[in-house]
C-alpha cells in the first residue's frame, strides 16, 4: 500500500514525533541526550529551521519547528541519519534505530500552536518524571520558564503569549491530545455514526462538491479531513455522501 502523502503546513510550522523502533528505549544516559540535543542545534543553522520546542523522552522526540527553505523530509533525513550513525557506533549496533518515518501534524492557528507547545512541554509531566515542566532537563521548558534560550527560538510565542501567562497556561490542568503515542487501530464507524457526523459537518447528506471552488473548496478539504479523522473510511464517505474517492484522496492530500 502506497504512503499517504503528507499534508503540507501553510504555515510551515510542524508538530513531529520520532519514536523507537518497537517503542524500545532510545537514550540511556545523558550524552545520548546531549548528543542529539547538539545534531538539533547543528542543522538548524545548515537546515534553514526554526525550533519552537522539543523534548527528547526515553523512547520518543517531540518537536515544534518551522521550516524555512529546506524541505522537512530532507531536515530529517540529516538529522535521523547523524544520530543513527553516532549511536551504532557507540553501541555497536546496526540497523535502523526510529520507527519507520518521522509522524507529523501541521500546525495551521496560534491556537493550535500553543496547544502543542504545551503538549510538548508537559510530556514528562504526564509521564510522571517531573512535577513541572521546568524540572526536565530535555527539553525546552526550563527555556521558556527562565526565559533563557540555548537551544529554542522563543521569541514568535512570546509575540503570541506573554512570560507570565504563559508560565500559567502550561500549568494548566488540560486535556491535549496531540500526535498520540497509541498505535491501536482506530474503530470503525457505523453507517448511522458516520450519518450523523456528516450531516453535522456539511448540513446535508450531498454537499455541493461541483460548485465549490476557491476557499469553498479549501473549507470542503478540511472538512473531509475531519470526517476521515474522526473515523469514517474513504470508501464509506463516498458511498453515504456521492463525493468520489479521488476527490477524497486528493483533499486528504492538501
Amino acid at each position: 500500500m502506497p504512503r499517504r502523502a503528507r499534508i503540507k503546513s501553510q504555515t510551515n510550522i510542524y508538530h513531529i514525533m520520532l519514536r523507537g523502533i518497537n517503542r524500545q528505549q532510545i537514550f540511556y544516559d545523558k550524552e545520548d541526550y546531549c548528543v542529539f540535543e547538539n545534531i538539533l542545534r547543528h542543522y538548524k543553522s545548515i537546515c534553514d529551521y526554526r525550533l519552537y520546542a522539543y523534548c527528547i523522552m526515553g523512547n520518543h522526540i517531540h518537536l515544534l519547528i518551522q521550516t524555512g527553505s529546506v524541505p522537512l523530509e530532507k531536515i530529517f533525513k540529516h538529522i535521523g541519519s547523524a544520530f543513527v550513525y553516532w549511536y551504532n557506533c557507540k553501541y555497536e549496533r546496526v540497523g535502523h534505530l526510529f520507527q519507520d518515518r518521522y509522524r507529523s501534524e501541521a500546525v495551521l492557528t496560534d491556537q493550535y500552536y500553543l496547544t502543542v507547545l504545551r503538549y510538548i512541554l508537559r510530556n514528562p509531566v504526564k509521564a510522571g518524571i517531573c512535577r513541572h515542566p521546568a524540572e526536565y532537563p530535555y527539553s525546552s521548558g526550563y527555556e521558556y520558564v527562565s526565559m533563557n534560550p540555548h537551544l529554542t527560538d522563543t521569541e514568535f510565542t512570546f509575540h503570541l503569549i506573554d512570560a507570565e501567562q504563559l508560565r500559567k497556561y502550561i500549568l494548566e490542568d488540560n486535556d491535549d491530545e496531540c500526535l498520540e503515542m497509541s498505535e491501536r487501530p482506530r474503530r470503525r464507524c457505523s453507517d448511522a455514526a458516520a450519518e450523523e457526523l456528516i450531516y453535522q459537518e456539511f448540513g446535508s447528506f450531498s454537499p455541493p462538491v461541483g460548485e465549490a471552488k476557491g476557499q469553498q473548496r479549501e473549507l470542503l478539504n478540511e472538512s473531509i479531513k475531519k470526517l476521515i479523522n474522526s473515523g469514517i473510511s474513504i470508501r464509506q464517505l463516498s458511498r453515504l455522501t456521492g463525493i468520489s474517492k479521488k476527490l477524497i484522496e486528493n483533499a486528504l492530500k492538501k
